[in-house]
């Protein structure tokens, strides 16, 4: 089957350790949409943080669309617009923080714009977090009361012990089952989204959005958030430096990992 649309996550997949593109993947991007291939980012970052990777790489044209919030929100580059959105259920949400809080685990939500924490949480979570990903932040007194729409994302860190967020992970899994879903998009950060939400979902919506057929797809990444598009897509792909979780879901593992032309070994083998 002809492959005509790919799914690039980012961090650790798209861009290499010092989140740049390479020159050998930029190229073989270019390459790909002149043939006429849309080319998906996708991404747990908020879709502000996309967007602006999206436009840095050029990515942001005709024939690009990008996948934000871990699959919540779809948006297509050339109308400049969501084309799917699923908030979280305030209820829900308010219910993780204030187990998040019971815990003394940090959390954070998003507006339109930033990122927004209440004043429990160390601001230098929140520092770290935004200085990494090129967004700003802010002081909400709270959640209940101060945001202006429901977000579509919650995200609990712990940069220095992981046992709190795998503790918290069984909590959601187990009082939570059926409202939200959760997963490990790094070590430090455990991801909390309306229930159905995943990379593999939005693979298939875009897909359907489209009136493409899903085994035209190839998807590629290398985090457990990225285990549900791998096996979604009609190519699924780990990258050589992707988790073992990863790399058992894939069809393909790349034999370069992401500072070496990863993605450029994709492109060529599967859609050119």
């Amino acid at each position: 089957m002809d492959r005509t649309i790919l799914f690039l996550d980012l961090d650790g997949t798209l861009l290499n350790d010092q989140k740049e593109v390479t020159p050998g993947n930029r190229r073989a991007i270019g390459e790909a949409l002149r043939r006429g291939r849309r080319i998906v980012v996708t991404s747990g970052r908020p879709l502000k943080s996309s967007m602006a990777q999206a436009r840095r790489l050029g990515l942001a044209g005709d024939g690009c669309y990008v996948i934000a919030y871990n699959g919540a929100v779809i948006y297509d580059c050339r109308e400049e617009r969501a084309i799917f959105r699923q908030a979280l259920n305030p209820e829900d949400l308010y219910r993780v923080y204030d187990e998040a809080a019971r815990r003394g685990i940090y959390i954070q939500t998003y507006d339109r714009e930033d990122v927004v924490i209440e004043p429990r949480c160390a601001e230098d979570n929140a520092r770290r977090y935004c200085a990494a990903i090129g967004l700003d932040w802010r002081y909400i007194e709270d959640v209940r009361r101060d945001l202006t729409e429901a977000p579509v994302k919650a995200l609990l860190i712990d940069y220095h012990n992981r046992e709190p967020l795998e503790g918290m992970e069984r909590w959601l899994r187990t009082e939570m089952a059926g409202r939200v879903d959760c997963f490990f998009s790094s070590r430090y950060y455990l991801e909390v989204v309306a229930v159905g939400m995943n990379k593999g979902a939005a693979v298939g919506e875009l897909c359907a959005l489209l009136g493409s057929d899903v085994q035209a797809s190839v998807a590629v990444g290398d985090e457990n958030n990225d285990v549900s598009m791998i096996r979604a897509a009609g190519v699924g792909v780990a990258m050589a430096n992707g988790v073992q979780a990863a790399r058992d879901a894939a069809d393909y593992i790349t034999e370069r990992d992401n500072n070496h032309d990863g993605i450029e070994e994709v492109i060529r083998k599967f859609l050119l």
